[in-house]
């Protein structure tokens, strides 16, 4: 399974048309984990699973989703209804009612990868304005049988090597 998870793009348009005809035929999903700021029919946002942020108005965007994806179950949210930029316990407690195998959410405009009760969390970071890094960044996530590899790149399409890392579950 490979993935793409994008997030806090604040009304960005060419950089995310720029990302799907990087992707869109390279990945099983492609996820925008919020703060779009653009409708959810809009022509940018299409191929993308997506949920509403803190600053999207547009209310056909569901808070968070539950998706099935090649036998995971993938929970998305923005994260401000879970206060993931103090702590990730009430994410994790979701987590485990969904029974989520992947948590991808953003918010915090931080990037971070880690592995909580054997569920991979993972806030791809911000193409639009990062915060922690210079680099305004999406991941990539793919899992080969009991080992998940997360990838960050740059809005140029630049993978940040130093930050790639591989989990044994």
């Amino acid at each position: 399974m490979k993935l793409l998870v994008v997030s806090d793009s604040h009304g960005l348009t060419s950089e995310l048309v720029d990302i799907k005809k990087e992707y869109q035929h390279k990945v099983d999903a492609m996820i925008h984990c919020g703060d779009s700021e653009l409708p959810a029919d809009s022509e940018e946002m299409q191929g993308f699973i997506g949920v509403r942020g803190n600053c999207d108005y547009d209310r056909s965007y569901p808070l968070d989703m539950t998706e099935m994806i090649k036998g995971n179950t993938i929970f998305v949210t923005h994260g401000h209804h879970y206060n993931v930029k103090m702590t990730l316990m009430n994410l994790s407690y979701k987590a485990k009612e969904v029974g989520a195998d992947f948590v991808f959410f953003g918010h915090s405009h931080a990037l971070g990868a880690e592995i909580i009760d054997g569920t991979l969390f993972l806030n791809p970071g911000s193409i639009f304005m990062p915060r922690g890094r210079l680099e305004k960044t999406y991941a990539i996530i793919e899992k080969d049988q009991n080992q998940i590899t997360t990838k960050f790149f740059t809005s140029n399409h630049q993978e940040l090597l130093p930050l790639r890392h591989q989990f044994v579950l």
